[in-house]
């Protein structure tokens, strides 16, 4: 049995605790105020006390309890906390809503269907607190660009001492309009140097990584199917939010075949699976979703009643030899359909099972 004293929550943004500077002072004040038996520790943005891995070890071997951590993603990566915390951690990887999470907390004005419910999803995204802003749509605008300022000055511009704000900025603005295109740092930074930049595809790649360690984008590598190895030449990046990528290219082209795309990428890796671009000879395959006793090849695409499109997104998954399932993602009104041993499911299905 528990009661209040075994839990103990502190948040480091609050001048509550402003005379908590170190792990020493973090490591007494939890001493001095749990309960006997087992407790549970809530710290949030832990990283404003310095050193504070020293603590969570210490209180890990010397109390029964359990601590959790929240805290800026640039500051509390799994590779970093792993090492901090000598391998004592869970890391749970938190994203922004699904789409049924969505519709189930949004305020919607009238009697919408789930075509108008998801086409605010695909163009506002998931991010928790649009649900709190009534439908005003200026109102979630301006909220998703505090978020696009703050992550990118917090944990990318101030955390990395980045000086070149400008070239950050245009490198985000063009990452958002090759979404579901294969790129590299090389091919960027050509396209950059056409546009008058001179910049290095080193300093490029280093600006993606530091994107990608803050969560904003995220790198898909390519799968070569036929040899069974990871390519390292080019890739694919996506966002990790529609209403952030859109916030960045316009919201005036959110209904687009990348914003599909992205959406279904970071579905999966929801759903918890790895994710992969794949390749087989010539052919590329949208994603490959693997689990470890799964494996599903998708295609992703707007329609598939133009014939030719259907034909081309057929020819990528016959392409491979393999019984693993096959799927094409669409927003066509579908039930219940398969062509040649290939299931083909609507979007908003998909994303509601």
């Amino acid at each position: 049995m528990f009661g209040e004293e075994n839990i103990l929550y502190m948040n480091f943004e609050s001048a509550k605790w402003y005379d908590i500077k170190d792990y020493k002072d973090l490591y007494q004040y939890i001493k001095k105020h749990i309960g006997k038996g087992r407790n549970y520790i809530l710290l949030d943005e832990v990283q404003n006390v310095g050193m504070w891995e020293k603590a969570i070890n210490s209180l890990l071997v010397d109390m029964d309890c359990d601590i959790y951590i929240t805290g800026s993603n640039a500051y509390l990566l799994s590779s970093e906390l792993t090492t901090l915390l000598a391998g004592r951690v869970l890391t749970v990887k938190m994203y922004p809503f699904s789409f049924k999470e969505f519709i189930e907390e949004y305020p919607f004005k009238n009697e919408e269907n789930k075509y108008e419910k998801f086409d605010k999803y695909l163009k506002f995204g998931g991010m928790p607190m649009l649900v709190n802003m009534n439908d005003n749509e200026e109102l979630m605008i301006n909220y998703l660009n505090d978020i696009r300022e703050v992550v990118l000055k917090k944990d990318v511009i101030n955390r990395n001492h980045i000086k070149d704000v400008v070239f950050l900025d245009n490198l985000i603005k063009y990452m958002s309009t090759c979404i579901g295109n294969l790129t590299n740092p090389n091919l960027i930074a050509d396209f950059m140097k056409k546009n008058g930049s001179n910049i290095t595809n080193e300093t490029v790649d280093a600006y993606l990584k530091m994107l990608e360690n803050a969560y904003f984008i995220y790198r898909v590598p390519r799968y070569e199917l036929k040899g069974k190895q990871l390519l390292k030449t080019q890739g694919k990046y996506y966002f990790v939010d529609n209403g952030l990528k859109n916030m960045v290219s316009g919201f005036s082209f959110y209904d687009t075949g990348s914003s599909y795309e992205n959406l279904i990428y970071i579905e999966l890796l929801r759903k918890g699976y790895e994710v992969y671009i794949g390749k087989y000879n010539d052919i590329e395959i949208d994603f490959i979703a693997i689990k470890p006793n799964e494996r599903v090849y998708y295609q992703v695409t707007r329609s598939i009643l133009d014939e030719k499109v259907e034909q081309r997104e057929k020819k990528s998954l016959l392409a491979i030899k393999d019984n693993y399932k096959k799927v094409i993602l669409t927003m066509d009104m579908v039930k219940n359909k398969e062509i040649e041993g290939i299931e083909i499911v609507n979007i908003i299905d998909f994303l509601m099972k």
